[in-house]
């Protein structure tokens, strides 16, 4: 009997080892997957016809050139460039450089153009990321870096009418960590940035996505560490930001946190009580926030 019972036992054993070793191939697989192809889920630059039409200025009654970046790597840079008339007696000299949050292309922000360039009277230069709109390439952390070292390039030595007015970063969502990091690392030529819905890292982010996720974070090679680099942003450039406080996609804390973390001089965080990631554009007074902060903060270069 006791035989028996051993052999039962033995087997009974052996099934569970299978099991075991069944679900830790299985998660291995999981993880390999997390680490190989998180770059499509971090950047779904297809995503509500990303890879499709993709208005233009011209679409809204707006006059703009079109400008085709090379970066350092040889990716081609899809970009609207807007500018008023600098003989104009209103003319503002201060220039809202977008930086465009996740999914979609730029033409999706031709509202938002509009607003900023037609009602509000400031420049506007526009780009698609790679791997976005009509850009080449594939997106990446290393990547988007590129691409926005090579934007400021452009705007600060390459465009004369750009490189003589005040530059302001307006980033969403994933467009506020490119901001960030322009503001850490390219400080010379901003005078002003405005972030909504920023977060501390795309590693602190994921938990709050996809919760089952948490314990495998060190996986997220996609890293956009701006906790590190906020505090580098100059003590001189003010910053502006715009938290929606019902956000699922970024904890509300994450503004929350990059507001204390900076050592800007003039910092304002704005909280849109009733506001999600998505639809902080639409809250009321947003827009007056907006352009209060540029009026009042930013003066103009040469004057």
């Amino acid at each position: 009997m006791f035989a028996t019972s051993s052999l039962i036992f033995v087997k009974i054993l052996a099934v569970l080892r299978g099991f075991a070793q069944v679900s830790i191939s299985v998660g291995a697989l999981a993880l390999l997957g997390l680490y190989t192809y998180q770059s499509s889920l971090i950047y779904p630059a297809s995503l509500n016809e990303g890879h499709g039409h993709c208005a233009t200025p011209e679409e809204y009654d707006m006059p703009y050139e079109a400008v085709e970046l090379t970066t350092s790597d040889s990716v081609s840079l899809q970009c609207y460039s807007l500018k008023h008339d600098p003989s104009a007696p209103n003319y503002t000299n201060k220039t809202v450089v977008v930086l465009s949050p996740n999914a979609g292309n730029i033409g999706h922000a031709m509202p938002i153009v509009q607003i900023l360039y037609r009602e509000f009277g400031y420049n506007v230069f526009i780009y698609s990321y790679r791997g976005y709109g009509k850009s080449s390439g594939s997106p990446s952390e290393k990547g988007l870096k590129l691409d926005a070292q090579r934007v400021m390039d452009y705007l600060t030595t390459e465009d004369e009418q750009f490189a003589a007015s005040s530059l302001v970063l307006y980033g969403r969502s994933l467009g506020s960590a490119v901001a960030i990091y322009i503001g850490a690392t390219m400080s010379s030529s901003v005078h002003a940035i405005i972030l909504e819905n920023a977060f501390l890292s795309i590693r602190k982010t994921v938990p709050h996505i996809f919760p089952f996720l948490k314990w495998f974070t060190a996986c997220v090679h996609q890293v956009w560490d701006s906790e590190s680099l906020v505090g580098s942003i100059p003590k001189k450039i003010p910053v502006l930001l715009l938290s929606a406080r019902r956000d699922e996609i970024v904890p509300p804390s994450h503004m929350d946190a990059i507001y204390e973390l900076l050592n800007s001089e003039d910092k304002t965080l704005q909280k849109f009580e009733s506001s999600m990631h998505n639809d902080t554009v639409v809250q009321p007074r947003y827009w007056e926030i907006v352009h209060e902060f540029i009026q009042d903060k930013v003066n103009p270069v040469g004057y």
